[in-house]
């Protein structure tokens, strides 16, 4: 008798995977970050144990401190401070007792030349 090339018959069942994964990695964590990191999860299509592992291969954390540059700060103190003077200078204009005298007009000039001066240094530390 001839042998015939017939393919073999399939058995059904579930085809093998190319990699297994059987070990297991436990993680302790509140209830409130697994509510955080199911919902992560589930936003990206992927189960808890793909987005863990994904994360946890190609993943990487970044820690980042909000530190401000000395001149930043420096700018926005004075910005603070004359945004309180013309606030100032603006209630004694929008006042009926009170008028602007020739001191208050200086003061707004000084003000004015002062803000155009810091317009000015912010643009070129941005550059």
């Amino acid at each position: 008798m001839e042998k015939t090339n017939e393919p073999k018959k399939n058995k059904g069942g579930r085809p093998p995977k190319s990699v297994k994964r059987n070990r297991v990695v436990a993680l302790k964590c509140a209830s409130y970050e697994q509510t955080m990191i199911s919902a992560r999860a589930k936003k990206t299509g992927l189960t808890v144990s793909e987005y863990l592992r994904e994360l946890g291969l190609n993943g990487q954390i970044v820690i980042t401190e909000k530190v401000l540059p000395r001149e930043v700060l420096s700018m926005a103190g004075t910005l603070n401070h004359i945004a309180a003077n013309l606030n100032q200078i603006a209630k004694k204009r929008n006042s009926v007792v009170d008028e602007l005298n020739a001191a208050d007009r200086a003061s707004l000039e000084f003000l004015s030349r002062e803000l155009k001066q810091l317009v000015l240094s912010i643009k070129m530390y941005l550059q």
